[in-house]
C-alpha cells in the first residue's frame, strides 16, 4: 500500500478500527486506575475531510458518511461513545474535522491518563506535535514505529493500551507484525495490544493469524470487517484487529458491531465479519 491516512480518513477501516479502540478504553476506565496508551504510527491526529486529498478519493462518504442513520438500538448503544467523540471534535474544530487515533485518545484519556504518540513521517510529526504536545498528559515522539513499539514498553502504569497501525508501505510489514507482537509480549505480557491491518486476499492475514494462534501466550480476537469479496486482491477489501489481551467484553460488542457495519458499508451485495479467538484461550 502506499499509504498517507489524509486520503483514506474516514474510511469504513477508521470506522471499524476507531470504534473498537473506543470500546477497548471505555473498558479499560472503568477502574481510576491510571492508564498508558501508546500509538506506535499516529498521523498528524485531525484530518480535513474537505481538504484536497479526502476530496480526492471521497473514501469518508463510504465510511463515516453512512453512519448518519441510526442502527439498531443494541448497536448504537456501542457506537455512542464513538458518536460522542467525533461530535466533539466536530464541535471544536470544525463540521468536516474527522479524528484519527490521536484525536480519539485525546478526547478519552482522563487526567491520571497518559498518551504517547509517535511519528515518523517529519511533515505529519511537526502537524503533530504542534497539536498535541503542549497537552499536560500527552508527549510526541518521532521514531520509527516498530522502534517505538519496544522502547515505550513496559510503561510505569500497570494496564494500558498500545495501537499499532503501520501504513503497510514496505514488502512482508504484515508478517513483522506477527513477529513484532510476539516480542513486545515479552518485555509487557499484560498490555493490551491492538495491531491493524489491511485486507486485500485472506491468505496472508490467515498466515499470521496461525502463527498467533500457536505461538501467542496470551488471549487474542481476530476481528475483521470485509466490505468486498477478498477474491480480488487488487483492491482493499477489507481491515482487521488483532487484539491481544481483550477486554472480556468485546468479543460480545464485536459480534453486534460488525455485522452492522458489514451491511452498512459494503460495496455492493458482499459484506462478511469475523470475530475469532485464537491463543490459549481458544
Amino acid at each position: 500500500m502506499n499509504y498517507r491516512h489524509a486520503f483514506h480518513a474516514g474510511n469504513f477501516a477508521d470506522v471499524m478500527k476507531h470504534a473498537l479502540l473506543v470500546r477497548i478504553l471505555v473498558y479499560l476506565q472503568r477502574k481510576e486506575t491510571p492508564l498508558r496508551v501508546i500509538d506506535t504510527h499516529a498521523g498528524i491526529g485531525l484530518y480535513d475531510l474537505a481538504a484536497d486529498e479526502a476530496e480526492r478519493t471521497g473514501e469518508w462518504v463510504d465510511g463515516i458518511g453512512r453512519l448518519d442513520e441510526p442502527f439498531a438500538p443494541e448497536v448504537e448503544e456501542i457506537l455512542a461513545p464513538y458518536r460522542k467523540v467525533v461530535a466533539d471534535v466536530r464541535a471544536r474544530h470544525g463540521d468536516t474535522i474527522y479524528p484519527g487515533s490521536p484525536g480519539i485518545l485525546r478526547e478519552l484519556l482522563r487526567r491520571q491518563d497518559r498518551g504517547v504518540f509517535n511519528e515518523l513521517h517529519p511533515a505529519d510529526h511537526a502537524v503533530l506535535s504542534e497539536a498535541f504536545n503542549q497537552v499536560a498528559n500527552l508527549k510526541v515522539m518521532h521514531l520509527d514505529g516498530w522502534t517505538a513499539l519496544h522502547a515505550l514498553i513496559p510503561p510505569k502504569e500497570r494496564r494500558g493500551l498500545v495501537l499499532i497501525d503501520p501504513p503497510y508501505e514496505k514488502p512482508n510489514e504484515l508478517e513483522r507484525l506477527g513477529t513484532e507482537l510476539l516480542e513486545a509480549l515479552k518485555k509487557w505480557p499484560t498490555g493490551v495490544y491492538a495491531s491493524w491491518y489491511p485486507i486485500k486476499a485472506l491468505e496472508p492475514v490467515d498466515a499470521v493469524a496461525a502463527r498467533l494462534h500457536e505461538q501467542c501466550p496470551r488471549p487474542g480476537l481476530r476481528l475483521e470487517l470485509l466490505i468486498d469479496d477478498p477474491a480480488d486482491p487488487a483492491r482493499l477489501n477489507g481491515s482487521g484487529l488483532f487484539v491481544i489481551n481483550p477486554p472480556w467484553s468485546l468479543r460480545q460488542e464485536a459480534e453486534l458491531l460488525l455485522p452492522a457495519l458489514a451491511e452498512r458499508l459494503s460495496r455492493g451485495r458482499y459484506g462478511g465479519y469475523r470475530c475469532e479467538p485464537f491463543g490459549p484461550s481458544a
